[in-house]
């Protein structure tokens, strides 16, 4: 067995070494500028379909490169085109450009002080959730496979991608806009890869996972309607916020009663209530907003499908009226089986067999899902927490990553590239 295992290491390390001649000092050579890149980023962030300076930045990096480049793909997004000396197959790889509405807690020399307003409030941005080192990891790949054009079996479309943390109210954008503007078109994509920096992952680790990995999202808002009363007399009125907590408690069993969490989990949660103006008055309405999130085709349909009978019919027994609508997000994050059996090699032969673990599935919701949707793809983790340190959270003020972990993002994305374009 273990002469077996050795064969298996040595037949990985050189399927990687040849299909991926690039020399090491060019790895070496990128790392301090996808640094740079990324610092700069991250102390000027922008908020979802308003990344107008680092798209500018993103395509002059593309151009510098002799890319061909487009801009203003879906909004904000930046698409370049990188076609090898070799005809083949279009791979395409995508990174995340957007920031959050958080103010940064950060000690940082390149800490960000933007401030802004969204949605009527007052805010700071910050890169919380890593979409700085996606941009920098990608132009670094960008920048390594537009001088080795000559190990290109194909085309390579990098998509720097707008709003995946959701557009502004009442506007477009994100993967579907791209999608819909022709992003996986002329020339048409074959397989589609992304990562994704964790703060809870040790540097110099990948995780992954076939099939579902990160959750659809589903939002929802559901509209009761009572009868107002004085609060001393209930019976002469109809409880909307009773009526709510009835709902509420309905929800759960559907997860509980009615969901097969033996072959994939799913939640229900109500985030937002909202109901009357005074202690003593049984308000006519109350608003409930939440989220469901499922990693199972089948599953996700049902619970849809129980959640808009179970709604009003409570509502009903309470002798009040339901509503309730539901708005998709993310689709379920699902790596294509074959692809991610395919491409495992080339991340073990990168990062090492005992660097690349298998992971269970997240409730977290990715809209690289959509991409997914159209075509085959392949989405893992990369670790961003440092040594011995305790992981920080995602999309807090406390948010924080090493970069000595963006080079093994380079280097797989650039050995993922080439094995996929360069295998027969």
């Amino acid at each position: 067995m273990r002469n077996y295992l050795i064969f298996a290491g040595i037949f990985i390390s050189c399927f990687a070494q040849a299909q991926n001649n690039i020399p090491t000092e060019a790895f070496d050579n990128i790392e301090d500028k996808v640094i740079e890149w990324r610092r700069d980023f991250h102390q000027t962030p922008e908020l979802s379909n308003r990344e107008f300076k680092t798209a500018e930045k993103i395509a002059k990096h593309l151009n510098s490169l002799g890319i061909e480049t487009k801009t203003g793909v879906g909004k904000t997004g930046v698409v370049g085109i990188l076609k090898g000396n070799n005809l083949g197959k279009t791979i395409a790889l995508r990174a995340d450009i957007d920031a959050l509405p958080v103010t940064e807690n950060n000690d940082l020399p390149f800490k960000s002080e933007v401030k802004t307003e969204f949605l009527g409030a007052k805010t700071g941005v910050m890169h919380a959730c890593g979409h700085d080192t996606h941009t920098a990891i990608l132009m670094g790949v960008a920048e390594i496979l537009s001088e080795n054009k000559d190990k290109i079996n194909g085309t390579v479309k990098f998509i720097f991608q707008p709003a995946e943390e959701g557009p502004p109210p009442g506007e477009e954008g994100g993967a579907a806009l791209m999608i819909k503007e022709g992003v996986l078109q002329n020339p048409d994509v074959d397989a589609i890869f992304g990562l994704h920096i964790n703060a809870a992952t040790p540097v110099g680790t990948i995780k992954y996972k076939p099939e579902g990995t990160m959750a659809a999202v589903e939002r929802f808002v559901i509209n009761v309607k009572g009868k107002q009363a004085h609060g001393s007399a209930p019976w002469s009125g109809v409880d909307p916020i009773l009526i709510s907590a009835k709902i509420i408690d309905g929800l759960q069993t559907i997860i509980s009663r009615n969901a097969e969490l033996t072959e994939s989990a799913a939640v229900i949660t109500v985030g937002k209530i909202t109901s009357g103006v005074r202690f003593n008055i049984i308000p006519e309405t109350a608003e409930m907003i939440g989220t469901v999130r499922t990693l199972d085709p089948n599953n996700k349909k049902l619970i849809l499908s129980r959640m808009r009978e179970m709604v009003p019919a409570i509502a009903a027994a309470y002798g009040g009226e339901a509503t309730i609508e539901i708005q998709n997000n993310t689709a379920i994050t699902f790596n294509d089986p074959e692809l991610t059996q395919q491409m495992l090699p080339s991340l073990k032969a990168v990062a090492g067999e005992e660097n690349v673990n298998l992971m269970k599935a997240t409730t977290g919701g990715e809209d690289f899902s959509f991409f997914q949707e159209k075509v085959p793809g392949f989405y893992f983790f990369l670790g961003g927490m440092p040594e011995g340190a305790e992981p920080t959270r995602h999309h807090t003020p406390d948010f924080f990553i090493d970069e000595s972990g963006l080079l093994l993002g380079v280097e797989t994305m650039t050995q993922l590239t080439l094995d996929y374009l360069n295998q027969k």
